[in-house]
């Protein structure tokens, strides 16, 4: 909603300089020439030239993102999107880990290269990412012993996640900064190079059942650290160690 709101505000702060840019122009024309017609054809050349400038810009980026391939990352599976992050991140250099789908600890990856080892927790959303991906990934630092925390995301993310993990020191790469690695690594990509560096063949998400109920088995966390509880809890008080 801020970050709407912060768009309006400077849309609204776009106009009111065009405005006053096409109003300084005919002033000038006017006073230059003494003419009311020929200030009218000098605001509309300019006011002709903002917008082409606009629709240039707005070309260039439909090329970047059919370049980047990013409409395909925005249709792929959580699973998915993990695997390509790790040939991505191969590619620029990356020692890359896929951790498993179950009992992850809050790291979908994790990475190291030049000696520092970085957690990654991937998040292919079709909202804002919030606070939470954020904690997970800081408190997964500990466990896999990594000097960094990031997350990545096709999408954006909220003002207050940005804040936290500001505080807490955990990289934010979002929607243009995950084009940016994507062309970095080959301009000329295009639509299909997406899904071309993901697997044929996925893993299979490793899902346990209870043992009593038969219900997935699902990732909780208690004073003591995190388990396996059933997903058909409080009817069902199962829990296993990870």
């Amino acid at each position: 909603m801020a970050r709407r709101r912060r768009r309006k505000k400077e849309a609204s702060l776009l106009e009111g300089l065009l405005g006053f840019g096409m109003l300084g122009v005919g002033l000038l024309t006017y006073k230059v020439t003494d003419s009311i017609k020929i200030s009218f054809v000098a605001c509309g050349a300019l006011l002709g030239i903002v917008i082409s400038v606009i629709i240039m810009r707005n070309v260039a980026y439909t090329e970047r993102l059919k370049k980047s391939g990013i409409a395909d990352i925005d249709k792929m599976e959580g699973r998915e999107f993990e695997h390509y992050l790790g040939h991505l991140f191969k590619s620029h250099g990356y020692d890359v880990k896929v951790t498993q789908a179950a009992g992850d600890f809050g790291a979908d990856l994790v990475i190291s290269k030049d000696g520092k080892k970085i957690v990654v927790q991937a998040k292919r959303y079709s909202k804002n990412v919030g606070i939470k991906a954020v904690q997970e990934t800081h408190s997964s630092m500990g466990y896999y012993k990594a000097g960094e925390a990031w997350v990545v995301t096709n999408s954006k993310y909220t003002d207050a996640a940005r804040e936290l993990a500001n505080s807490l020191n955990v990289k934010l790469i979002g929607r243009e900064q995950l084009i940016d690695l994507i062309l970095k690594q080959n301009p000329q990509n295009n639509t299909q190079a997406a899904q071309s560096t993901v697997p044929e063949q996925l893993p299979q998400k490793e899902e346990k059942r209870c043992p009593k109920c038969g219900a997935p088995m699902v990732r909780r966390k208690s004073s003591m650290g995190y388990f396996l509880g059933c997903e058909n809890f409080p009817k069902c008080k199962s829990t296993q160690v990870i």
